[in-house]
C-alpha cells in the first residue's frame, strides 16, 4: 500500500514550482487524501530526494514551519534550499505563506 501511496504523493510534490512550497494537508488533499498528511510526511522522508525529481525541500507544515530534522542534510538544508529558490520566511523562521504557497 505504502508504495503506490508514496508514488501519488511524489508525483504531487512534483508538480510544486520552484519558489512556492505545499503542506503536507495539501499534498493529502490533491492526492486524493485528505487525512493523510502524516502519511505525506513519511513519503518525503522515504523519498529518492531532490536528485530523484522529488523536491520535497518545498513541502511544510500549514504554519510553514520546517521539517525539525530535515532528512536530507540536516535542519539548516530545508532552510537553505528554500532560500535559494527565493522563497521568503518570517522573523520567528517559518515560510511566509501568505506569499510563498503554491496554488495548484
Amino acid at each position: 500500500m505504502n508504495d503506490g501511496f508514496f508514488e501519488r504523493a511524489w508525483d504531487v510534490v512534483r508538480q510544486i514550482p520552484e519558489g512556492r512550497v505545499a503542506s503536507y494537508g495539501q499534498v493529502a488533499r490533491l492526492m486524493g487524501a485528505p487525512r493523510c498528511a502524516r502519511q505525506v510526511g513519511y513519503a518525503m522522508h522515504g523519498s529518492p530526494g531532490v536528485t530523484g525529481g522529488v523536491p520535497c525541500h518545498r513541502v511544510v507544515f500549514a504554519d510553514g514551519s520546517l521539517a525539525p530534522g530535515f532528512a536530507f542534510g540536516g535542519p539548516g538544508e530545508q532552510r537553505r534550499m528554500l532560500e535559494v529558490e527565493g522563497v521568503g520566511f518570517l522573523g520567528d523562521g517559518r515560510v511566509d505563506m501568505k506569499n510563498f504557497s503554491w496554488e495548484a
